[in-house]
Order: structure tokens, then sequence, then C-alpha cells
């Protein structure tokens, strides 16, 4: 279904069972969720989907290690469990990834082992492959640029790694399969009560302006770090429900990492761990854990965060990354929850991650979590919406063992990654039908794929386009940048005249100067 056919369906059907603000990992999910359960559900997205934190994660799939340090078992064997369900039901956009551990100290290999083989165990059946000792030269083996200086071995454990943005085009894409009608650059702009209660939104096209009223007593406000501004819209002058913290990546080429097993850093500075990871061609450092007050799409890093980034790597790599290696940097918020005393209203804070809150208008929001986490997060959004009767409960468990749109049919056993920038699954028989299909315009990324993200994935953009359909702006922002007038040409193509070419050149073009280090 195209966005136009979308658009009218807003139009016509005024009532829906729920409505969702919201197009990153949480919004997807439960509009995911909910069309799976054959809810009549509406989603919106002010931007393109994913434009925000969900396309800016460190891609893991993961349980994370550092919960268990915590003593948060729970926490950790739900997201193996998801992991688990991810990986099953999107093996084109996300597979295992082996991690290695190095040790410079006598007891860290010990220590760090026993924590990742009580890992292994958690995932039960889930599990991706066994945590293993490595001695010095097997460490050397599969990381090879690893520094050697007072190296005495390591443990390799494995995880998930995915596509965040390819991901969540794979849920709206899947959601509005099952009925659903998710589009983006939709906004909602105005929250209707009756008799004080929540009944419907107002949404905006912010193409054509046009405006549209949609009925519903269940909202659901998943706008991650702008929680805020939509709580606001229903009781103004509320407290505030997220403190946003700024994680940094720096993208570097493959030479820094020759090998397919990502490096965990575990001993920075201030104590926590940085990552480096092997991701589509290019090498992934990060991330980074700054406060900051302001909510920007598109927020800058902080000086510091870099040189933190670049510092920690030259104590782990052999070969150190400088400022001019940078290929790309690029910077996400992440939406941290303040104390649920603060929240006001009927409020349920879920034990994992997400906070589940219900206002005395009914609005429901929702924040918080991690990418590995989106389907159960949408489980529980959902439980709350029954037990404060805003829509009838129906069985739980669709999305558990649901194939997302471009899985293989027998997607059984994940399967791996080929080179270049593209997992299409079986939409690459689709892709090899278009005009174009034999046209690179960069490696591994063709004329058809354009043509295909314009048909079948909601672009709009020459920026939804290469920095969400294909990842050529977090890779390689230059090379991006170079690209951006033959996209707009194909786009012009695709979309029509409504589309302005040179204003979405311009654009892009300065985005990606933002992408790049001076």
């Amino acid at each position: 279904m195209n966005r136009t056919a979308l658009l009218g369906r807003l139009a016509r059907q005024s009532e829906w069972d729920v409505i969702v603000i919201g197009g990153g990992a949480t919004g997807l999910g439960v509009a995911l969720d909910a069309a799976a359960r054959r809810y009549s559900v509406a989603l919106v997205e002010a931007n393109d989907f994913a434009k925000g934190t969900s396309s800016r994660t460190t891609k893991l799939v993961h349980g994370g290690v550092r919960y268990l340090a915590q003593g948060n078992v729970a926490l950790v064997r739900e997201a193996l469990r998801e992991r688990g369900n991810l990986l099953h039901n999107a093996p084109h956009l996300a597979q295992p990834l082996p991690f290695v551990m190095p040790a410079y100290r006598w007891w860290e290999k010990a220590f760090y082992g026993a924590g990742l083989m009580l890992y292994d165990a958690l995932a039960g059946r889930s599990g991706l492959g066994r945590t293993e000792f490595l001695t010095r030269e097997r460490m050397l083996q599969l990381s090879p640029t690893a520094r050697p200086a007072n190296l005495r071995g390591g443990v390799k454990y494995w995880d998930g790694q995915f596509d965040d943005a390819r991901l969540a085009v794979g849920l709206a894409r899947t959601a509005n399969e099952h009925g659903a009608c998710a589009v983006n650059y939709c906004k909602a702009v105005q929250l209707l009560q009756i008799a004080g209660q929540i009944s419907g939104v107002v949404v905006e096209d912010t193409e054509t302006s046009k405006r549209f009223e949609l009925r519903s007593r269940c909202v659901i406000n998943a706008t991650g770090v702008w929680v805020d501004q939509v709580r606001n819209m229903d009781s103004p002058g509320g407290a505030q429900m997220v403190a946003p913290s700024q994680g940094i990546h720096l993208v570097v080429d493959r030479d820094f990492l020759p090998t397919d097993h990502a490096l965990l850093m575990p001993g920075t500075s201030d104590g926590r761990v940085l990552f480096a990871i092997p991701w589509l061609g290019k090498t992934l450092l990060g991330t980074t854990d700054t406060p900051r007050q302001d909510y920007e799409y598109e927020p800058r890093a902080f000086e510091e965060e870099i040189e933190f980034i670049l510092r920690e790597s030259a104590r782990y790599l052999s070969k150190a990354p400088t400022r001019a290696d940078v290929r790309s940097i690029w910077v996400g918020l992440r939406p941290l929850v303040k104390p649920v005393e603060s929240h006001g209203g009927k409020t349920k804070a879920i034990s994992r991650e997400h906070t589940v809150v219900i206002s005395k208008s009914d609005l429901v929001t929702v924040t918080g979590g991690k990418w590995t986490t989106y389907r159960a997060m949408a489980e529980d959004v959902l439980e709350e919406c029954f037990e404060h009767k805003l829509v009838k409960r129906r069985a739980a468990g669709a999305t558990t063992h649901l194939p997302l749109v471009g899985a293989p049919a027998s997607s059984g056993i994940p399967i791996s990654a080929p080179p270049g920038l593209h997992l299409y699954g079986t939409d690459a028989s689709t892709i090899a039908t278009f005009p174009g299909a034999d046209r690179e315009l960069a490696p591994g990324f063709t004329e058809a794929m354009v043509r295909f993200a314009a048909r079948h994935e909601f672009a709009r953009s020459v920026e939804d386009v290469l920095a969400r359909r294909s990842r050529l702006l977090f890779l390689d922002a230059a090379l991006a940048a170079s690209l951006a007038k033959d996209v707009a040409a194909i786009l012009s193509e695709e979309l029509g005249e409504g589309f302005d070419a040179m204003r979405s050149v311009a654009e892009f073009e300065a985005l990606a100067r933002q992408y790049q280090l001076p």
C-alpha cells in the first residue's frame, strides 16, 4: 500500500481501536502487535520511521551483559528470549555476532568468562553459541588488531547484530500487511477529549498540510525522547518524564578491525564498556553516555565524546584511529526515565527498563527500553490498555513467531549477511525486476534499490534513502553526499511533481556535513 492510499484510509476511517503516535521501535512494535491481534490501528510519525533514536543504536540485539553485574537476572533472561525471537522473525535483518573480550590482567579471563557462562545458561535453548576461553594466540587470531602488549588471552561469546532503521521499516510494512495504517510524515498536532477523557487525535500530513481527525479511546504516546511534548498536549505544564542522554558513534574503515568478531573493551576510564563492531563493511566504535537538556532530532557530538572514543580505542587497538580516519559520526538521544513518583496519574513502572504511564485522561505513554525487547514492550503496553479498559482484551503472543516482511520462508536458522550495503531477504527478487537493477550508484547500492525504497518502503526524500533505507550516511558521509543528486533524480521519477529535488538535495548535503568531522 503506497502513501497516497494510506492517507486516503486516514481520511475515510475516523474510528480506530488503537492510535499510536511515534514511528520508532516502540511505536511500530505496538502497532504490529495490535494489528496482529486484529485491532484497527493507525500509527502516525511526524518525520520518517526511525528518524530519531531508533536508527542510531549500536546495532546490537543483546541480553545486556552489564545487567548481570547488577543482579538483574529477570531482565537479562527476558532480553535473551526476545533476542532469539528477533533473530528468528527477521533473519534477513538480524544475525548472530561473535564477540571477543580481551584480558590484560590475570583475573579478567576467569571473572568475565564466569559471567558469560551464566549469560549462556540464561539463554537456554535460545543460545547462539557457547562461551570459550581464549589463549593469547587465539585471541590475536580472532582479533588481529587487539593491542598485544600484556595480553593474557580473552573470552569469546555470542550476541546478535541488526540493522535498526531497516528493521523499523520492516515493522511498518508488516503492520500494514496485517491491516494497520502506519504513515510517516504525518504529525499529531492535537489530542481530542470528551468530558476530560482522551477521544482521539488530530493529525496533519506535513507534505500537504491536510488534517485528519482520528477517533479512539486508546491513544498511545510512543515518541521516545519526545514523549513529554505529547504529554503537554494532554496536560500542559506537567512534570517531565524523560531526561535525555546522548550517545555517539564513530565509523572507521574495516582495517581497524579486520575480522568478523566484535571487540568488547570492558575497562574504559569511566568504568563503562566500549565496542568495536564490524558493520556493513566498516567498523563502528561507541558509545558514550552524556546527559543533555535539549531534544534535537540531529544533536551534535560534544568534542569530549569524540576524544573519549578515540582515546579509549587506542588503549585496546594496536592500530589506533584518528580524527582523519572517521568516515561518519552520528548521535542519538536515549530516553532515560525519571523516577515514577514524578509522573502523576495512574502509573505502572515495568521492571525492564521501560515505563508505561496512564494519565488522568487515559493517555497511554510508554518510553525507555531498547530495541531488543521492543516486542515484549508492545505486549506490556497493550496489557495496560486492557487493564484500564481502553480496548477489549485479546490474547497475547500474536507476534512471538511472526516473520517480518522480507524474511525467508524457512526462517528457523538465522542467515549470515553477505558483503555489501543491504540484506533484503526475499525482496531481493523483486528489486531485481526494477529498472536500474544493474546500475550501481555505489558498491552494493543500485538505482533499483532507490526505486524500491520509494515504492515499497515509504521513502520520501534523499535523506530517507541514503540514511535509513540504505545506511550510507551512517557508513561514509562524504560518499553519501556525492550520491545525493543521482538519488534525487530517481526519486523525482518515482514521487512525481510533489517532490522538490533541489530542496531534498540541499537538505541532505547540509546533514551529511554534520556527519563528517571537520
